[in-house]
């Protein structure tokens, strides 16, 4: 018998123009699992020991597919019993399947000795975001597992590139109580696009890139906006383009939907300037009567990781 406890950090999806392409990890917000092999055994259970709903079938739950792909894709076998220990909100924007399933991925291939190298943990993690939202996308799973900030260069085959995280990047991420499923946020988008809007697109995510790997955060504040999603997304979210005015007033170098949404983060070079701008998040939904949880953190070059 093997046991060993895991985190795999919360994630920013899209980053505005980085439409399923992009994503970053935050530091201290996320899951832990406690999981325990027996080599000799066969079957899978999950208990939530949180107070997170979460599905009562296996079945259902995204841990399973991820862990049927790792036993798929080496050969191995064995009984995995999971405990949910700590649950990101479902729904919430920041990447709570994606935290699920890289804690799953990164930690059954832990108990096994390391067989797959990270991508291949990545391609494990992508099947509980397939059951999730019923597509392989890698823009959470990608920095949930391998941490800091990634793109996916492509996906057939799957190509990952992990970009440099200035050191002095801060994001304040606020999560409304608002419901925004990531399949009606998806319906509502056009299937095609004007080209004058993709050349937009392309410049924002060549911009980003640049900044990123230059350290020029105010190139990467300016290039981070969302010609594509972001139109049409940002109708679920109450004061949108005014909560933006108010951040970027107070110092913020860019504010975005996080993921499919409801979930809106920021950028801010300084503590004193997220802080301030988690505030201004806070008071803008408890004047329209909405609830919300706000984390002020850093960007993390740290991915899923052992904990125990």
């Amino acid at each position: 018998m093997k046991r060993i406890k895991v985190f795999a950090p919360a994630s920013i999806a899209n980053l505005g123009c980085g439409f399923d392409i992009m994503g970053m990890a935050l530091d201290e917000v996320g899951d832990v699992l406690e999981m325990t092999l027996d080599e000799d055994g066969k079957g899978i259970s999950i208990v939530n020991e949180t107070d997170v709903p979460l599905p009562a079938d296996p079945e259902d739950n995204v841990i399973t597919p991820v862990l049927r792909k790792f036993f798929a894709l080496t050969g191995k076998t064995g009984r995995v019993d999971v405990r949910v220990l700590k649950k990101i909100f479902p729904g919430s924007g920041i990447g709570s399947s994606a935290a699920s399933s890289a804690a799953a991925a990164f930690g059954i291939n832990e108990l096994f000795g390391a067989p797959l190298g990270e991508e291949d943990v990545v391609v494990c993690a992508m099947e509980g975001e397939n059951l999730a939202s019923g597509g392989y996308h890698a823009d959470n799973a990608a920095p949930a597992v391998m941490g800091g900030i990634t793109l996916i260069r492509g996906y057939e085959p799957l190509d990952i590139i992990k970009l440099p995280v200035p050191g002095n990047l801060y994001c304040p991420v606020i999560h409304p109580h608002l419901t925004v499923s990531t399949k009606q946020a998806r319906s509502i988008l056009p299937k095609e696009i004007p080209m004058h809007t993709a050349v937009t697109q392309w410049g924002n995510v060549g911009g980003l890139v640049a900044g990123l790997c230059s350290g020029n955060i105010e190139l990467v504040g300016r290039s981070m906006r969302d010609a594509v999603a972001e139109p049409f997304r940002k109708q679920f979210i109450p004061g949108f383009d005014e909560l933006r005015a108010k951040l970027l007033g107070a110092g913020a170098l860019a504010m975005n939907i996080s993921g499919s949404g409801p979930s809106v983060f920021a950028l801010a070079s300084r503590s004193d300037i997220a802080q301030r701008v988690g505030a201004i998040m806070e008071r803008h939904f408890a004047q329209q009567g909405i609830l919300s949880e706000t984390y002020v953190v850093k960007v993390s070059n740290k991915g899923a990781r052992l904990i125990a």
